[in-house]
């Protein structure tokens, strides 16, 4: 049968399927298929029988969200279509009406797309997302209805940043993203004064993280400090004085003002800078780990009443009482609120001293876990501390920590290390891989 047929092709395709959301390259490896059998699945687990909808610009968001809207409603469930909108943004939104589902790819090029997936305020967990990938028979149900919505994100997001009295010169990106009216908004908002770069068009690439950003360098020597975003508005990149920082700078950024409105437990990433711990709790605060991936933080707040935190491999902080996702858009007024004090150099400072070196080993994903099991095995008579809420974490020392994780999309182990001591990290990344490879051939 033809439906059988679709299907035997479906499952050899590459998509990209995590807890972060599908994503895959429209018309090769992502259909209009797959957008009606994933919203399919999603609209049964969606309890209040509402979903609020929104994309990013890219040039196929409109069509797939058509097609997400049709079946959706297909499935009983009434949409509340927002349009062009950040991801932010359809998170605050999704606390209203119980579910959200936003067309983007994030920060991949313009030629991908995909899903993301909100239920009750947050991204699914990984039971949840096996739900949504799983195929399910569709039930007689009624239509659903759609309806046009709108957001009062800015007001909301100035409210719990506050004003400032010291006007700051702030640039932003946009990157032609769906960030181009709600960021300005904000920033606005509080207070500052807003030059704004690449609103509508772009002429730099869809990932801020990778791209030079010229433009936004030569802005930045001009102002206080300035912020790009990717094209969800959900990822941030930080420019001072001409430089781009890193993700975990980023994300230890945001901190300082947290700290301020009176956020003390923070949940970080297991892969987030120890910089960024040392830093919450010298100033107060307490940290706990979770499983790296931005709905795993998520989870882990919730369970622990953790009030902020975040990811600092993609430099994304997270205010749960606001937004229980990455927010770049929130977290660059948070930001700019501190820019009239040292703290903001003082912060990246601080960071810079650590340096974090990646690598990684092919390895077939079927052998991951022994692999693991296996090195685990080997490194506990080497090292006093291992933690294994995610892969495996050696503590070297207070300063010095590798991490070894399996990738969920590719046949590689991927080898993290950071130490405030260049040498002795590029000493522990050849040590730690030689004993990912050794462990890898011993189960071979």
């Amino acid at each position: 049968m033809l439906s059988e047929f679709i299907k035997s092709i479906q499952d050899l395709v590459p998509l990209k399927k995590s807890i972060s959301g599908i994503r895959g390259i429209f018309g090769e490896d992502l259909t209009l298929i797959d957008i009606l059998r994933f919203c399919s699945n999603f609209a049964p687990m969606i309890k209040s029988g509402k979903c609020v909808v929104a994309n990013d610009t890219r040039p196929s968001s409109d069509v797939l969200r058509e097609t997400a809207i049709a079946s959706l409603l297909a499935g009983g469930i009434d949409v509340y279509n927002l349009g062009m909108a950040p991801t932010p943004v359809v998170f605050r939104e999704a606390r209203k009406y119980g579910a959200g589902l936003i067309i983007t790819s994030s920060h991949n090029p313009l030629k991908w797309n995909g899903l993301k997936f909100i239920i009750n305020g947050r991204g699914p967990n990984e039971k949840e997302f096996a739900q949504i990938l799983k195929e399910k028979k569709p039930s007689k149900t009624k239509i659903g209805k759609e309806f046009s919505a709108t957001s009062n994100y800015a007001a909301d997001a100035a409210s719990i940043i506050g004003k400032v009295s010291h006007r700051p010169k702030i640039a932003i990106d946009i990157g032609g993203g769906a960030a181009a009216v709600v960021a300005p908004a904000v920033l606005e908002k509080i207070g500052c004064h807003v030059h704004i770069i690449n609103q509508n068009k772009s002429m730099r690439g869809a990932d801020p993280t990778s791209d030079k950003l010229s433009q936004l360098v030569a802005a930045s020597k001009r102002s206080d400090i300035g912020f790009a975003f990717d094209l969800d508005g959900d990822r941030l990149v930080v420019v001072k004085d001409g430089k781009k920082q890193s993700p975990d700078t980023t994300l230890a950024l945001g901190i300082p003002k947290a700290l301020e409105l009176g956020y003390k437990k923070f949940c970080l990433s297991i892969d987030t800078s120890i910089a960024v711990e040392k830093y919450i709790q010298n100033n107060g605060g307490t940290v706990v780990r979770s499983k790296v991936g931005e709905a795993n933080v998520i989870d882990t707040m919730l369970k622990k009443n953790c009030k902020a935190g975040g990811e600092g491999s993609s430099g994304g902080f997270i205010l749960p009482e606001f937004n229980m996702c990455r927010d770049g858009i929130l977290t660059s007024g948070l930001i700019a609120a501190m820019t009239g004090k040292k703290i903001v150099d003082e912060i990246i400072s601080f960071v810079s001293n650590y340096t974090q070196l990646r690598t990684k080993i092919d390895a077939q994903s079927h052998l991951h876990d022994k692999v693991l099991e296996k090195f685990e095995k080997n490194v506990r008579s080497k090292f006093s501390e291992i933690i294994t809420i995610d892969g495996v974490k050696i503590i070297v020392d207070e300063n010095t920590w590798s991490l070894v994780r399996k990738s969920n999309t590719e046949d590689i182990i991927r080898i993290s290390v950071e130490s405030n001591n260049i040498q002795k990290a590029k000493q522990i990344q050849k040590e730690i891989t030689s004993l990912v490879k050794q462990s890898y051939d011993q189960i071979r």
